[in-house]
């Protein structure tokens, strides 16, 4: 007779159960008893039995074993993938250029080859991610404001003049001498200012700019030793110092209340080529 998981005969039934090491085992259990001694009987059974425990016990602990590495491999890639993500080390710097690691003077090729770079790197963490893309966005929204609203750099403004060939020429044209020399043309040209604010007269400083002329022409000599330089340059300087204080006179500096008087504007106008005649005179190479 066939049932289920069982071959039977009237004197004997199989019990077929799996094992992965020898494949079906069956368990042959006597249905009538055997004639024999009944010592023989009962250690037959008790071997079947023996057997057919051990067989489901590996069968049970191989099944585990199965379960068990499936769940690892499942949460063991998990574990991985989170291990492998790294954290961006600036995550936490509010400064967007330090964040990602430029220059404040980088250009947008810089800035966004920094954001690739760093993506690339950190792109399994999002706060990371998050971060990047926020310091890259804030970067490039500041960079144009500035060149929708460009400011004026003075300190690079005075950096390209002083640079400027003009200036070099001009600048190249003086010199400093010692501070006992400079000290002794200062007292003589404050003096002369004083005495012209102070004793104005009806025809103007005139006397006072005479004597501003020869003390630029002595100057120039102690320091050059040559008469024709200190011919030309003497001229040259007071004339330009006039013309220079009457233009200022006229177009630039406004009525001074405290200079009152019909003479006010030659006296205010010989102040200001005293102060040039003053550097000519001393500092004119």
């Amino acid at each position: 007779m066939s049932v289920s998981g069982l071959t039977g005969s009237p004197s004997r039934c199989c019990l077929r159960l799996p094992d992965h090491s020898r494949g079906l085992v069956c368990g042959q259990v006597s249905a009538i008893p055997s004639a024999g001694k009944p010592k023989e009987k009962f250690g037959l059974l008790h071997l079947e039995r023996s057997s057919w425990i051990v067989s489901m016990t590996r069968w049970k602990t191989q099944k585990t074993h199965l379960i068990k590495c499936a769940m690892d491999a499942s949460y063991g890639d998990m574990a991985s993938e989170s291990a492998g993500s790294a954290i961006f080390p600036r995550i936490n710097i509010r400064d967007p250029y330090k964040r990602l690691g430029i220059s404040r003077e980088a250009s947008e090729d810089e800035i966004q080859a920094a954001r690739n770079f760093l993506i690339s790197k950190y792109g399994g963490h999002k706060p990371s991610v998050d971060a990047i893309e926020a310091a890259h966005d804030k970067i490039i929204m500041q960079k144009f404001y500035e060149r929708k609203n460009p400011k004026i750099d003075i300190k690079k403004k005075v950096r390209e003049v002083k640079q400027s060939r003009v200036v070099q020429a001009v600048t190249s044209r003086f010199q400093t001498p010692a501070t006992k020399f400079i000290v002794k043309t200062s007292i003589a040209f404050l003096v002369l200012g004083v005495l012209t604010v102070l004793f104005p007269t009806e025809e103007g400083p005139t006397l006072q700019v005479a004597i501003s002329l020869i003390a630029t022409f002595y100057f120039i000599h102690d320091r050059l030793k040559s008469k024709i330089r200190t011919l030309l340059y003497g001229a040259g300087a007071f004339i330009f110092s006039w013309l220079v204080g009457t233009f200022l006179m006229v177009s630039v500096i406004p009525p001074i209340p405290v200079l009152k008087g019909p003479r006010s504007f030659e006296v205010l106008t010989s102040l200001i080529t005293y102060v040039l005649l003053w550097v000519s005179s001393t500092y004119l190479k």
